[in-house]
């Protein structure tokens, strides 16, 4: 199975347009995935599913990412790296088994000059830690509020052109 993580459970983010556009372009190359987007984690997450215990509704979500062989990470930059509820996440599930010897692709966003190349380093090295392989190539898109266009595409050449070089190296990972 393949999951596509919206890091952020900002409502409206440019983080789930983006993972809605890699998620149809994946579909394109043969790729079904998931989507989840963490603005649909439990409402009383932070009391419920850490530090061992589950609630029913988290309990769904874990059996999503342990049948996951691979993901595809949407990173925007929050203060200069990531969002805390990505972490807080990651922190929720189920250790070894969620991540352990997976595969990951990670693409960074900032309404920035950087494109969260920072935030998107930080999270490769909590990768790094849980032993979720990450591919390669990381891409960082900057002023994302300028990316894409009326129906959620990316329309800019270089954009387009980095995109879909990283979805098919994913397609393969």
């Amino acid at each position: 199975m393949n999951t596509i993580i919206v890091g952020t459970n900002r409502p409206n983010s440019f983080s789930l347009k983006v993972a809605n556009f890699y998620q149809k372009e994946l579909a394109k190359k043969g790729l079904e995935t998931n989507l989840f987007n963490l603005q649909d984690l439990p409402d009383n997450f932070i009391a419920n599913d850490l530090y061992g215990k589950k609630s029913a509704e988290f309990e769904k979500i874990q059996l999503m990412v342990t049948q996951t062989d691979k993901f595809l990470f949407i990173i925007p930059e929050y203060n200069g790296s990531y969002p805390g509820v990505l972490k807080a996440f990651i922190d929720a599930c189920v250790f070894p088994e969620s991540f352990y010897n997976k595969k990951a692709c990670l693409t960074g966003i900032s309404s920035g000059r950087y494109g969260n190349i920072r935030g998107v380093e930080h999270f490769n090295g909590v990768c790094a830690y849980l032993h979720l392989n990450v591919m390669p190539l990381r891409i960082h898109i900057s002023q994302i509020k300028q990316e894409l266009n009326e129906n959620g595409d990316f329309y800019k050449e270089d954009t387009l052109k980095f995109v879909n070089e990283q979805m098919d190296k994913f397609v393969s990972y």
